[in-house]
């Protein structure tokens, strides 16, 4: 014998699969997300990026100051005289403003040192001059193979015609910094080799050229850009805390980042810092706004996540309605047929002799079939509208007369369960451009309900009058009521109040739901009146005048 192999009936809820396969995995991403920001936030890792994009910066602006630098002195040096003509110094000096100090050495004991001439009325600066000709003229004369050797070495790597070294000179009771700019002359030659030069002291570097090229160098930011404010930058002495210069933007303290320079302005430091603020602002006030697009985020998630639930438990719950609906269908299908059957049988077996009898099944049989039809119509009605192919045919009608032979029909039903039965039509009530078929059928719905609904106190009302330039159509009734809470869903379609008198009546769920299509369609509307336990009245309004609707052919 084989054995199957078992399989669990159990299946595991679609809201549980829902919650497992959505919400867990979007509160685990909200979690990792928050747990990473608060990590980022300890260890200061926003800290050290911005630092490092800022040491970044430096580095740009370091290379473009030194190409700047080169470029000027350059172009100044193209002007030199040659070195047998040691006396246009002076003219070189008047040309170049900027320049504080020329000089060409030929060889030993041989040096030409010259100063501005504007500003040799400065005792400082005369006393500079003299002491910076003596000090040249040493140096080269004991260094001057050196200092030949490292401006070639240099040039051939570099491609630099120029050699830049820094000096620190007395000017009255401070040292101040300079930069002095080697190159080989036109005329020097390896049996008489010559050096040359120029000198541009700090005045000049202080108040012209750093602040020129700090402008023309600097990355520009928003001032309303908190993740990009405008950016500061300072150079000043490695052993000077004050700056040497600044851009125009700096507004005090200290540099968050500094970069000392590698070549050209050596021992020279250049600093940056975000104005208006520090990096560790910057740092809290980026992971804040994190924290809040995250907060955003989770709660259009959250959002999401509530929206994509109900529309699942909707779903699931219409799912369940489909299901009840068709239950409760093939039940009502199979009770008339079933009935139907049985007497028609009877009948034909011809076991029924009294004519009484006769005509008693074959009113049951007639009322079974009109109640099988009213079943049929209704689920093909249904069946139209939600394809959206449902038609009506308006035609100027008698409402009293309509609503007197509709109820004719089912007084048999009503009578044979033992209903008082109380009908109230006013006269000379306006005819009404109405479907006959479709206003009749929902006169039957609400009946059919309140005969169904009224276990207790069998009672059932019919009126029809005429208020506020409408027509009302109430069907009252003494049966278990509805609550409050549930009186806005009933006309949904398959819906039924959880009463558990309703689930133990059979119904399609579809009778009030068609109700109110039919109603709409000709430009009414249905209204509920209703309380537990002391029954329920249902108003169907008929606008008298209702130019919106237009007859459609049968």
């Amino acid at each position: 014998m084989v054995k199957l192999p078992f399989r669990s009936s159990r299946r595991i809820p679609p809201i549980l699969v829902f919650l497992l396969a959505v919400m867990l995995p979007a509160a685990a991403l909200v979690a990792a997300s928050v747990v990473y920001l608060s990590h980022i936030q300890r260890d200061k890792m926003i800290d050290a990026e911005i630092q490092r994009d800022y040491q970044q910066t430096l580095a740009i602006a370091e290379k473009r100051i030194v190409d700047r630098a080169f470029e000027v002195a350059e172009s100044a040096q193209a002007t030199f005289p040659d070195v047998d003509d040691p006396d246009a110094l002076d003219n070189f000096l008047r040309g170049h403003p900027d320049v504080a100090h020329a000089f060409i050495w030929t060889g030993k004991g041989d040096m030409t040192f010259r100063s501005q001439p504007y500003r040799m009325s400065d005792p400082d600066f005369r006393a500079e001059d003299k002491k910076m000709a003596t000090g040249f003229g040493t140096w080269f004369d004991i260094d001057s193979e050196e200092n030949i050797a490292r401006i070639k070495s240099f040039e051939a790597a570099e491609g630099r015609r120029v050699y830049f070294s820094p000096e620190r000179v007395a000017r009255g009771d401070k040292l101040v910094y300079e930069a002095i700019v080697f190159f080989i002359p036109r005329g020097s030659n390896p049996d008489h080799p010559a050096l040359a030069g120029f000198v541009y002291d700090e005045d000049y570097l202080r108040d012209k050229f750093f602040p020129t090229v700090l402008h023309q160098v600097l990355p520009g930011g928003t001032e309303n850009d908190p993740f990009h404010p405008q950016l500061a930058m300072t150079i000043r002495e490695a052993k000077e805390e004050v700056p040497l210069a600044a851009s125009v933007c700096w507004d005090g303290g200290k540099p968050e980042v500094e970069r000392p320079f590698n070549s050209v302005f050596s021992e020279l430091i250049l600093g940056i810092r975000p104005q208006g603020t520090t990096i560790a602002d910057l740092s809290r006030h980026i992971t804040r706004i994190a924290f809040m697009i995250l907060g955003a985020l989770s709660l259009l998630i959250g959002a999401g996540i509530i929206f994509a639930y109900r529309n699942v438990s909707s779903e699931l719950a219409l799912a369940k309605l489909k299901s009840d609906f068709v239950s409760n269908v093939s039940h009502e299908l199979r009770t008339p047929l079933a009935l139907i059957r049985l007497y028609a049988e009877t009948l034909e077996l011809g076991r029924i002799t009294t004519a009484g009898k006769h005509q008693q099944y074959y009113e049951i049989i007639r009322k079974e079939s009109e109640r099988l039809t009213s079943l049929i119509n209704n689920i093909l009605d249904f069946s139209r509208i939600e394809a959206g192919k449902k038609e009506y045919s308006f035609r100027e009608t008698d409402v009293a007369d309509l609503v007197r032979s509709t109820l004719e029909s089912y007084r048999f039903e009503i009578e044979q369960n033992g209903f008082e039965f109380e009908q109230k039509i006013d006269n000379n009530l306006p005819p009404l451009r109405v479907d006959r078929e479709a206003i009749a059928r929902s006169l039957l719905n609400l009946v059919n309900n309140a005969v169904k609904y009224s276990a207790g106190v069998k009672y059932l009302g019919v009126h029809l009058y005429r208020r506020d330039g409408n027509v009302n159509l109430e069907v009252v009734d003494r049966g278990i009521g509805i609550p409050a809470k549930e009186q806005s869903k009933i006309f949904e379609k398959f819906y039924r109040v959880g009463d558990p008198l309703v689930h133990n009546t059979k119904g399609s769920g579809l009778g009030l739901s068609l109700v109110r299509h039919i109603v709409q369609a000709h430009g009414g509307q249905v209204a509920v009146e209703s309380a537990p336990g002391h029954g329920s009245k249902f108003i169907i309004i008929l606008p008298v005048q209702n130019p919106g609707v237009q007859q459609v052919p049968a």
